[in-house]
């Protein structure tokens, strides 16, 4: 209906030229009182010539319409001047549209190369720090050790996300045990557990599944990383909580209702955002990315004010093995 709508205004002023030039006939032959036969019967052909032109005109205009619309790269060839004229300037905007193109994909490879050797160099400093820190067991060296780590993964954020918007990310799809990668990202927060006390409680899993355990890590550690940062008291909990399902559960601030759909979107930080200024709102949209693409499933459950549940489903099965 839609498709006719656009005919009938497509062709209205030769319709109304045509309705016109039929009454003007009719009046005439009314006008000079002849019989109503010779008024009807050629009013009837007229009208039967017309609708079976107006019939081959509305197919040749859907198939012109439906092969445009499949291949809108190539358009058929002009059948008047005017479509001309718009031919040259639809030619003229993609030509334009393709040296915005280039131009911004050439700033955007820049800009990847630039934070890409700037976030390599930094990871010097911090690896020299670390070595320094270790040495020491106080509380101040766990305090800084804390803040290192905080520093660290915003580096991994930026390699991250530059790393997922490239063609030619580097993924290494095989078999690996769970529990191996569980624990350094345990060990990586082993002094904050302890600098604030946190209770942490790890049931080994036992499992072996099918990813890419550096891009796991990172989920990982990401979710780590929030449940000790919003749980002041209490304990972190990881376990398995059905086969292939792992949950890390904190006894944190929690997630409202309402900011919970939301979280794993880029840049939402919601009521936890507003109250911790540090929050960028990207961390668990980057987990959401980095899960998609190895074919795993990541989830939360939380209750505002008793804790939050990051489930993170391994049974990937559209994945295979490199």
């Amino acid at each position: 209906m839609k498709l006719f709508g656009s005919y009938l205004k497509y062709r209205a002023k030769i319709i109304i030229t045509c309705l016109v030039v039929i009454g003007i006939f009719a009046s005439s032959y009314f006008l000079f009182d002849m019989p109503a036969i010779a008024v009807l019967y050629p009013l009837l052909l007229t009208v039967c010539s017309g609708l079976i032109a107006a019939g081959f005109d509305y197919a040749f205009f859907i198939k012109r319409h439906n092969r445009i619309k499949e291949n809108l790269e190539e358009l058929p060839n002009p059948k008047n001047l005017i479509e001309e004229d718009y031919q040259q300037i639809i030619k003229l905007m993609r030509e334009e549209a393709q040296r915005a193109e280039q131009k911004a994909s050439g700033e955007y490879t820049d800009m990847v190369e630039y934070y890409t050797v700037w976030a390599h160099q930094i990871k010097t400093p911090i690896a020299a720090m670390r070595l320094n820190l270790q040495s020491e067991d106080t509380e101040s060296a766990r305090k800084l050790m804390g803040d290192l780590n905080r520093i660290e993964a915003y580096v991994e954020m930026v390699l991250t996300f530059l790393r997922l918007g490239s063609n030619n990310t580097d993924y290494l799809i095989k078999e690996y045990e769970l529990d191996e990668i569980i624990r350094p990202a345990v060990r990586k927060f082993s002094r904050e557990f302890i600098l604030k006390k946190l209770k942490l409680e790890y049931e080994p899993t036992g499992f072996k599944m099918i990813t890419d355990s550096k891009w796991l890590s990172f989920i990982i550690e990401q979710v780590i990383s929030n449940a000790v940062k919003y749980t002041s008291e209490g304990s972190v909990r990881i376990y398995m909580s059905k086969p292939g399902i792992l949950c890390i559960e904190d006894t944190g601030i929690g997630i409202s209702e309402e900011d919970l759909p939301r979280i794993f979107e880029n840049g939402y930080t919601g009521f936890n955002g507003r109250e911790d200024k540090r929050a960028s709102g990207i961390g668990l949209y980057l987990c959401k990315r980095i899960s998609d693409n190895l074919g795993h499933k990541i989830y939360a459950e939380s209750v505002q004010g008793k804790g939050t549940k990051i489930f993170l489903d391994l049974n990937a099965d559209k994945i295979g093995i490199e």
